[in-house]
């Protein structure tokens, strides 16, 4: 079994997920394509949710699995993603696209990480220099306290 312990979090069964992450993508529509994808995430409450992607004749709002994914985070009770799987329709690992790599560290836990198809990486390894919540967050403390002084 490939589990893999986070830091300072709980341990992840990379084959339970792997196995959510196939199950969802069974579900996807790819008829334009034919290249159904299924992602799974652990969060860090505990839950496993999972996406699909969801193709239309307009490629362009064709929607990632990975938007499913965080769709079914928010709607389930929000949270932060801290490990992150995909699978293409014969079950192979997938490395989300640049976009979707950005709307995962959106969700993320700091340190979240994804099984990649050169092994587990840390969404900061698939992503560096990033820019979203966290930084927005330590802007705003900096800029507070600038004026503050």
């Amino acid at each position: 079994m490939s589990t893999v312990p986070p830091t300072d979090g709980p341990r992840i069964d990379w084959e339970a997920l792997r196995a959510a992450a196939r199950e969802a993508m069974t579900h996807a529509y790819a008829p334009y394509s034919n290249f159904p994808v299924g992602a799974a995430a652990l969060v860090d409450d505990g839950r496993t949710i999972v996406g699909c992607n969801v193709e239309n004749a307009s490629y362009g709002v064709t929607l990632c699995a990975e938007c499913g994914l965080v769709s079914q985070l928010h709607i389930s009770g929000g949270g932060h993603l801290v490990a992150f799987t995909c699978v293409d329709g014969h079950g192979n690992i997938l490395m989300p696209c640049g976009r979707c790599r950005q709307l995962l560290y959106e969700h993320s836990a700091e340190g979240m990480l994804l099984e990649t198809v050169s092994g587990i990486r840390t969404i900061d390894e698939v992503l560096p220099d990033a820019f979203g919540p966290r930084q927005l967050v330590a802007y705003a403390a900096e800029d507070a306290a600038e004026h503050n002084d």
